[in-house]
């Protein structure tokens, strides 16, 4: 698939994104590497959209990432401290993966956060199972740190990968 960077970019979330978000949730391959509940309750799936637009979650902001005029994921910073944050990205759309819109938007992220907030450390973490995510995180530049702790991702205990970057003042 031949994907147009300058089509793809970070954007505030709407409500009318919802249905989108309810396609991810009924996505088997997104579910897996996300650690969503396959096929979510409807309601609640609603409530944590609407939480997510109306930016409710203290430090911590969400992002929209958009193609082609529709919601096919989201990026996140979070944990602000001093100039550091951690970052996250999940691509809904799993027939978009394998393309290079995560790294597109990971490195959009990382100039989002260094312009808007002054940020030049940057941590994210991943499953150590998510082999597409370990790969995304590497490319860009980031270094793993450690790997500790674990986490339930549907039903398995799957240990985390700690990544780290520093951007070059």
């Amino acid at each position: 698939m031949d994907i147009n960077r300058n089509e793809i970019y970070l954007r505030k979330l709407k409500l009318e994104d919802f249905n989108a978000v309810v396609d991810w949730s009924r996505d088997d391959r997104f579910c897996e590497a996300n650690g969503w509940q396959k096929n979510r309750d409807h309601l609640e799936l609603f409530k944590w959209w609407e939480r997510c637009v109306t930016n409710q979650q203290k430090d911590m902001i969400r992002l929209g990432i958009e193609y082609k005029n529709r919601l096919i994921g989201y990026a996140d910073l979070a944990e602000f401290k001093n100039n550091s944050a951690e970052i996250g990205i999940a691509i809904g759309d799993s027939t978009l993966w394998n393309n290079g819109i995560g790294t597109q938007m990971i490195k959009k992220l990382l100039n989002y956060a260094n312009e808007q907030f002054g940020v030049t450390t940057f941590y994210g973490k991943t499953y150590e199972t998510n082999h597409r995510s370990r790969k995304m995180m590497e490319k860009v530049g980031f270094t793993e740190e450690s790997r500790e702790g674990t986490e339930l991702n549907i039903g398995k205990e799957v240990k985390l990968v700690q990544y780290k970057l520093e951007l070059n003042e």
